[in-house]
């Protein structure tokens, strides 16, 4: 059996350098708690060599030059925790959620499919790594000698079976005592620290070293305990978690936007980070949906927007008076599951473009629905069509321009009013692979069937009619020359009507007609508005 355990340090700060991953070179604190009372609540390394420490205020941080002072965020520490979950899950079905920043897994029967477990280890590092968090993979025989191994260990590290004790003995006492059973009782956890000091206990190897008799009667069950673990020689099973396909993401801004290229570039990162997930899932979406947390609630006037207008389109500038705030809702449905940051990134410029939020942005919240991805193989003799994804922005650029209930396709109602229609949103739909041949005998009869030529006049030509007992007799159209002359033959009425019950109602008479042409006789269809009172022409058979 094999465990694997993934430990990311300095979670909060590694949470927010997700969206900042340039603040990587700098040293960064996390602050928690109201203005002006705000103390550090994380450091990375370098604001650790620098000398900040938790617990420091925020007074005493700003006194040291090129310090980065950022709030602590939950809503991108919950993003970072569920991007840990989709990386253990992306390798193996039973993981153990053990912590905000710690992930354990199962590799039992692993090897056949990602390789040898030093390889897994590596490939759970790199995989980390491209979810935009930096942490530490250890793999041992027990989930705890796993995770006190991440914990003590930078990057990729193996525990062989049976050598435990020897290679956790040069870590310090103090990781087993942070370890997450000691998280819910921190005066036990100093009380322990205290012991330890005072017998000279400094690393791991010396607390395995002790008496077994000894620390239990000075510790009780819970010495012997830390004593095994130091050992390695615990053994437990661990508890699956199945957290629910949701892939979010989150970011609260340090100051609002008011411009649409930063929110684009905001984006494009969020963007990033969700496809990555769904990619370690091998899923794709078919629906994104964005909230933005807006500054105030109200529209800004001309007068504010010509004093506070800034450079750029798209977002207006910041507004003066401070009001509630408001989310601002919209949704992107694809026509095809598709996994492209571009083509996402596009499309959300060109709707925020199209319906501009109206206000500053402070808070940026991401969410994508998890389809699975298309499989689709076009048939060598089948005429190429366009990829969804560029077809997609190009019919959103077109509705940018003539407006987005005048594109689409077109959709037939359910009612007995003639080319009654509606538009719809547009999507193609999956060619097959191979046409089948029909095994209709009569196909192959070789007979010859007669065919009839229906031009349709969009819009319907108006025209002059004259009635002759009660029936038409001439027609006349000012702009066809061809539709006019005397009917020599002629059909009708058929009456319909319906929509009464609305205010849009209608009610006509049909006519077919024939009139004498230079090549000989063609057939139209006329229509006779009674509400309106007008006549027009339809259509033609030649």
């Amino acid at each position: 059996m094999a465990f694997a355990c993934i430990f990311v340090p300095d979670f909060p700060v590694e949470a927010l350098l997700r969206a900042e991953p340039e603040l990587r070179s700098q040293p960064v604190n996390v602050l928690e708690g109201k203005a002006p009372l705000q103390k550090v609540f994380a450091v990375n390394a370098l604001a650790r060599n620098a000398g900040i420490t938790p617990g420091m205020t925020k007074l005493q941080v700003e006194t040291c030059d090129g310090m980065v002072l950022r709030a602590r965020s939950l809503l991108q520490e919950a993003s970072a925790h569920a991007a840990l979950l989709d990386c253990a899950q992306s390798f193996s079905p039973r993981v153990e959620d053990a912590g905000c920043d710690t992930i354990l897994l199962d590799l039992a029967g692993l090897e056949s499919l990602f390789g040898s477990i030093p390889r897994i280890a590596r490939a759970l590092t790199c995989r980390t790594s491209t979810l935009g968090l930096q942490a530490n993979v250890a793999v041992a025989s027990n989930p705890d000698t796993a995770a006190l191994a991440a914990r003590g260990f930078h990057g990729a590290t193996v525990i062989l079976a049976g050598k435990e004790a020897e290679q956790l003995g040069s870590l310090p006492v103090e990781i087993l005592l942070e370890s997450s059973w000691a998280s819910n009782c921190i005066q036990e956890t100093e009380q322990l620290s205290e012991t330890f000091r005072r017998w000279g206990i400094r690393n791991l190897r010396e607390l395995a070293a002790l008496p077994d008799v000894s620390i239990s009667e000075r510790l009780g069950q819970k010495g012997v305990y830390l004593q095994q673990l130091a050992r390695g020689g615990t053994s437990r099973t661990l508890v699956p978690v199945e957290p629910p396909l949701v892939f979010e993401e989150a970011i609260e801004l340090e100051y609002p936007l008011v411009l649409l290229e930063p929110l684009a570039f905001l984006l494009g990162r969020l963007l990033e980070q969700l496809c990555t997930r769904l990619h370690a899932r091998a899923l794709a979406t078919q629906e994104l949906r964005l909230s933005l947390e807006l500054a105030n609630g109200g529209e800004i006037t001309t007068k504010e927007k010509e004093d506070d207008e800034g450079a750029g389109t798209g977002v207006p500038a910041r507004p003066r008076r401070a009001q509630a705030r408001q989310n601002f809702h919209r949704a992107l449905r694809l026509p095809v599951p598709m996994l492209d940051v571009q083509t996402f990134l596009k499309l959300l410029q060109l709707d925020l473009k199209a319906h501009p939020p109206g206000a500053p942005i402070v808070k940026i919240h991401l969410s994508a629905e998890p389809a699975r991805p298309r499989a689709a193989q076009s048939g060598l003799f089948l005429p190429p069509s366009p990829e969804p994804e560029k077809l997609e922005l190009t019919l959103a650029r077109i509705a940018g321009i003539v407006g987005e209930n005048r594109i689409g396709s077109l959709e037939m109602l359910d009612t007995h009013r003639p080319e009654s229609f509606r538009m719809k949103r547009f999507v193609p739909e999956m060619s097959r692979a191979m046409s089948q041949k029909k095994t209709n005998p009569e196909s192959n009869s070789g007979k010859a069937h007669a065919v009839t030529a229906l031009r349709i006049f969009r819009p319907p030509l108006r025209v002059a009619v004259t009635l002759r007992d009660g029936g038409p007799s001439r027609l006349a159209c000012s702009g066809r020359r061809a539709i006019q002359g005397e009917i020599v033959w002629a059909a009708g009425p058929w009456r319909s009507s319906g929509d009464w019950w609305e205010q849009e109602g209608w009610a006509r008479d049909d006519w077919d007609i024939a009139l004498r042409a230079e090549i000989g006789i063609t057939l139209y269809r006329l229509v006779h508005d009674l509400l309106s009172g007008g006549w027009y022409v339809e259509g033609a058979y030649d």
